[in-house]
Parts: structure tokens; sequence; C-alpha cells
């Protein structure tokens, strides 16, 4: 029985554009990216990460080497998501104070609203490592037969 028609690759579309005129109109010239733009990146590449891992969990049954191609995506958009996280951890607060070296190498949470971010990032920490080797997150994604 086919599936009936979806809304989902028009929401795609609108959400790509979205981030498209984000960059074109709202970008500030030559300044870093703020907390808040890294934080709403970071939601944004999870959302996308999860929306990759759905797919990749209903392709595999019917599409494995499609589907192993997915996981690979799925791993590269996690690591995105990792650097993100950790920039965010690096970026001056919004009272100006630089974080620590040492509060960076022990990415200590910081406390709301700012630890809405580890949250989201420890979520997803915990299906990448129950859906991806040690190997693959390092950056060598290899084929597999994994969910």
């Amino acid at each position: 029985m086919p599936h009936p028609p979806s809304d989902g690759p028009r929401l795609l579309r609108f959400a790509t554009a979205a981030v498209d005129v984000h960059h074109h109109t709202s970008l500030p010239d030559q300044l870093p990216a703020s907390r808040v733009e890294l934080d709403a990146l970071h939601a944004h590449c999870i959302a996308l990460f999860r929306l990759v891992d759905t797919h990749t969990a209903t392709t595999r049954p019917h599409q494995p080497a499609e589907a192993d191609q997915l996981h690979a995506a799925r791993i590269r958009l996690w690591q995105t998501a990792d650097a993100l996280h950790a920039a965010y951890h690096r970026a001056p607060r919004a009272d100006g104070r630089e974080p620590t070296r040492e509060a960076c190498a022990l990415r200590l949470p910081e406390g709301a609203p700012d630890l809405a971010i580890c949250q989201r990032h420890t979520l997803a920490s915990a299906r990448m490592r129950r859906i991806s080797t040690p190997a693959e997150l390092r950056g060598t994604p290899a084929s597999s037969s994994r969910a």
C-alpha cells in the first residue's frame, strides 16, 4: 500500500529557506557567532540528526545500502553537533566574561538557561552511543548494519 503524500519535503524546503535567509540577512559583518547563535545552530543540527536517525532506521529493512549512507550522514551530523556544543562552551558569555580553560576542559554545565544546550546534547549523545561504534564517532564511519 503506497504511503499518502507527506508535507515533510515541503516543510524541509521551508526550513532550508529559513536558514538561507538567516545566513544572508541576519548575520552582522565580521562579528563572531554568539552563544545564542551557537545554541540555535546546535538545536537545528540536533533536529536534523534526529530526522536522519529516523530515516536511517526506517530505510534499513528495505534498502540496507542506502541506510548505510544515511548512517554515515547521521554520524557526521553528530560530529557537527559535538563541535557546535564545544564552540558554545568556549564562546564569551553574555556578560562578556571569557570561559576559563579549566571550565572548558571540565565541560561544566553553566546553569539555566545555558544548561538547555547540554541537556539536548546529552540526550543525543546517549543515542549515538547506542547506534555507533567508537571508531565511527572518531571520524571513520564504516558500513554497518546498525539500526
